[in-house]
């Protein structure tokens, strides 16, 4: 059985730009499954960001 390779974590600064499309993905209700993908970011980073923007994520209010 082959060994995995261990995916390297590659962590990248929130841009003003960033910030900007996940006040606008928040208020479009738009599912953190979904922004994760477009941002090529983890679903807890967006929640962790999130939390301390004040701002709710996905489509549970």
């Amino acid at each position: 059985m082959a060994k995995k390779a261990k995916k390297t974590i590659v962590r990248r600064e929130y841009t003003k730009a960033d910030v900007k499309e996940l006040r606008a993905h928040s208020k479009a209700k738009t599912p953190v499954v979904k922004i994760a993908k477009l941002t090529k970011r983890s679903e807890g980073s967006l929640r962790q960001k999130a939390l301390k923007l004040g701002i709710r994520l996905g489509h549970q209010r």
